[in-house]
């Protein structure tokens, strides 16, 4: 008896150490808020207050945060909030310049977690039994129980910030602008390489683009214009796909987002991936406002693009502005100048790449791909037959079309 003594006393001692290291978290902090971090705090001030029953209620519910969290025990929800928490410390580590106090401070922060994770729950009941009536033995003897440790080291979690970045953009690669916000896309869609059928000379020129643009080089933006159903979007939404492209993001810019575009560009200087935003079907109306807003970021202003941003967008306008026939009528004196300076947009992409519509001969050879590839039972001279037949109905030679053909064949 007296011996178990002891170890309680020891085991309160020690858990008494641990909640002031916790109070203590820096680098980290914004842990603490987090429900489960909460109520492992709890567990730990009730026990060593000797308040048996709330420290039971605490137990048991962290064992239920973690199950819910898909978590075997503390130390991989920790591995994972860790690698997506953004800190100063990985963003010091972004800039390459960490000063030594910074990264004593997340150091000692890792060791605090990494023996709050290594809690044993045996000991943990242990502690528990010295705090409640003989009545509660049996329900402690069934208690559930969670893994002990941390999975990963400090070096480990270093070099994680190091290669990835941290937050968001360490845990997504491909995020919606929307009203001034990001929104990450866990299952973005994009096609993979061998999907894509058809331009493969466009393709490969805004791939090589890209390779630059994630090597460091000084690139081009990009605009893929041209017909609908080419496969413009999709050759932008593939790059996610690309080997060895792991560190591109890429955001979708829709044209309300036009207006705070800015911004954004100014919240990515400085971070380890590189970023494409990305303009789908851009185009404007004579009188749009937004145009001035896009021309003055193509262009640069005042305060210069980052270095890791990149413009894509796609058009089914070479010119990106709609003009009419009255723009060309009016009394304005200068008014060639300014039908020049309302087309002139597309210029300040320096990357310039047509998807044209194909030739019957392309547009018959790619049906009959599809259709091979989606399992059309016909041979391939009734395929060509069909095909003519749907292009005289529908003349749309694009992957699109094809696409539309094959379904109509799997239908029939």
């Amino acid at each position: 008896m007296l011996v178990q003594n002891v170890e309680r006393r020891g085991m309160i001692a020690m858990l008494q150490e641990l909640r002031a290291s916790l109070m203590g978290l820096s680098v980290f902090r914004p842990l603490l808020g987090e429900p489960l971090m909460e109520r492992l705090r709890a567990l730990l001030d009730h026990l060593v207050r000797g308040e048996g029953e709330p420290a039971l209620e605490d137990y048991v519910q962290v064992f239920y945060l973690l199950q819910e969290a898909g978590y075997d025990g503390p130390g991989g929800w920790l591995w994972d909030r860790l690698r997506y928490l953004d800190s100063p410390y990985p963003a010091a580590l972004a800039r390459g310049a960490c000063p030594a106090s910074l990264e004593g401070a997340a150091r000692q922060d890792v060791d605090t977690l990494s023996r709050l994770a290594g809690l044993d729950c045996g000991a943990l009941t242990d502690a528990l039994a010295g705090l409640l009536p003989p009545a509660f033995s049996s329900a402690l003897a069934r208690l559930p129980r969670w893994e002990k440790g941390l999975p990963f080291t400090f070096e480990e979690l270093r070099r994680f910030y190091q290669v990835h970045g941290s937050g968001l953009f360490a845990q997504y690669r491909a995020f919606l602008w929307y009203d001034g916000s990001l929104i990450p896309v866990a299952s973005p869609d994009c096609p993979a390489e061998d999907e894509m059928l058809g331009y493969t000379r466009q393709r490969e020129q805004v791939i090589a683009n890209t390779r630059a643009f994630l090597e460091g080089q000084q690139v081009n933006d990009v605009l893929l214009y041209g017909d609908s159903g080419t496969g413009k979007s999709a050759t932008v939404k593939t790059l996610l796909s690309v080997p060895g492209f792991d560190a591109l993001r890429l955001i979708e810019i829709q044209k309300d987002g036009l207006r705070d575009m800015a911004g954004l560009i100014r919240s990515l200087a400085g971070r380890q991936q590189k970023f494409i935003l990305f303009i789908d079907d851009l185009a404007f109306d004579q009188d749009d406002r937004t145009y001035s807003l896009v021309k003055t970021i193509l262009e640069g202003g005042l305060e210069r693009r980052p270095n890791n941003v990149a413009i894509y967008a796609t058009s089914n306008r070479r010119l990106l502005v709609r003009q009419t026939f009255s723009d060309r009528a009016g009394d304005e004196v200068d008014r060639q100048e300014t039908i020049q300076e309302k087309t002139a947009l597309s210029d300040r992409f320096g990357l310039r790449i047509p998807y044209l519509a194909l030739s019957k001969g392309e547009f018959l050879d790619l049906a009959v791909e599809i259709c091979r590839r989606q399992g059309v039972d016909l041979p391939e001279e009734a395929v060509r037959r069909e095909a003519v037949r749907w292009d005289m109905r529908s003349p749309n030679r694009t992957p699109r079309g094809a696409r539309q053909f094959a379904a109509s064949l799997r239908a029939r």
